[in-house]
């Protein structure tokens, strides 16, 4: 049974971000909700997707945080 134990994988590490990361998104969606269009146009951004960002939720952060 001590083997057995021995050769289980640790649980891999949880993914979390610190007080000031969310904050941080958190403030960045609120910014781009209220870019002008033609600001978003000139970023390369649609008036949808960026108000698909915006709503997300602070806690939605992406993948390339957690690195």
């Amino acid at each position: 049974m001590i083997t057995l134990l021995a050769r289980r994988r640790p649980h891999p590490p949880t993914r979390r971000l610190s007080l000031r990361a969310y904050l941080s998104l958190y403030r960045q969606r609120r910014a781009l909700a209220r870019l002008d269009p033609h600001i978003l146009r000139d970023v390369g951004l649609t008036e949808d997707a960026a108000r698909a960002e915006a709503a997300r939720r602070f806690w939605d952060a992406p993948h390339h945080w957690f690195r």
